[in-house]
């Protein structure tokens, strides 16, 4: 795989379609072309260079490397798609869609769902656990009730109004996985912890209440806030509560508001540039990259049956 220092260097290579599709096809059948309808390997190529066709008798369908992956369907150049890439991988607080239709040259509602795909190639799919020293934390993501708009407004409101809770669970020099809940009561918040984090880990927390079910099956190590007690040795959360200050400042000052039903996407990519922090601007893509085999709707979206 190709390696860029810079988005000039990604523009240089990538110089048309024609470059973007060998490349894609280098990192997804780098095993050898599969049909993605029925898994075949048995194909013939068209005249096209683009498109292939299954020679499976049961299947005899047409593809190219882009079905069944973020790019399916999408009638957007590739390299617009490869620029889009590196700019939303690239950049720590992420990009707005307004800004992305001005870089591109697309319509804001298609850098709207352009970025919604991209976001899908975040969507962490290791089933390693955290281990070492892990800090967990919980915050509240969204608006005021009364600026919003009266079809958007909440009939319920709990003791944070109609903010949304998420949970970050961060692996100290490590991964973090992030995750929207329905609610911050304890089992909401531990059961993530023990499907993600290995057993015997250092867990540090706050004092909130719903933690103290972490009791059973890892070090269970707390600072008290209330108490202004924030380090205790190298007990402390500054790690976690440095990762919401990314992802709030994001949220706040690139994008302004998320709806509740896009929050985890957006918790998604926050936590898949923190993860690949250690690596530079090109491998971050190839990385990102090499996540590609997801398909996201319009309609599915929206929600619109």
């Amino acid at each position: 795989m190709k390696d860029f220092n810079n988005l000039l260097e990604l523009l240089t290579y990538f110089k048309d379609d024609t470059v973007c599709r060998e490349y894609l096809e280098a990192i997804r059948w780098a095993d050898g072309i599969v049909c993605p309808h029925c898994g075949s390997e048995r194909f013939y190529k068209l005249k096209s260079g683009v498109q292939y066709k299954c020679a499976s008798n049961v299947c005899y369908k047409k593809f190219t490397v882009t079905v069944g992956t973020i790019f399916d369907s999408a009638k957007i150049p590739l390299r617009k798609w490869f620029v889009a890439m590196y700019l939303v991988t690239s950049h720590k607080k992420g990009i707005s869609s307004y800004q992305l239709s001005r870089d591109i040259g697309v319509t804001q509602k298609s850098a709207w769902f352009m970025l919604h795909r991209l976001r899908e190639l975040s969507e962490s799919g290791s089933m390693e656990k955290l281990k070492g020293q892990v800090e967990v934390d919980e915050c509240y993501i969204g608006g005021q009730e009364k600026n919003k708009h009266k079809q958007n407004k909440s009939n319920k409101a709990g003791p944070r109004g109609i903010k949304t809770p998420v949970l970050a669970i961060v692996e100290r020099g490590g991964a973090a996985r992030v995750l929207t809940l329905q609610n911050v009561k304890s089992k909401s918040i531990v059961n993530p912890v023990y499907e993600l984090v290995e057993e015997g880990t250092t867990v540090i927390t706050d004092q909130f209440n719903a933690y103290y079910m972490l009791k059973g099956g890892f070090k269970h190590e707390t600072v008290n806030h209330s108490k202004d007690e924030f380090v205790r040795g190298d007990i402390h959360t500054n790690t976690v509560e440095g990762f919401f200050s990314i992802l709030k400042r994001g949220i706040y000052g690139i994008y302004h508001q998320v709806s509740p039903k896009h929050l985890q996407r957006y918790c998604n990519e926050f936590a898949f540039r923190y993860s690949t922090r250690d690596m530079d601007e090109g491998e971050r893509f190839n990385e990102a990259l090499g996540n590609m085999n997801k398909v996201l709707r319009y309609n599915k979206l929206i929600n619109r049956k």
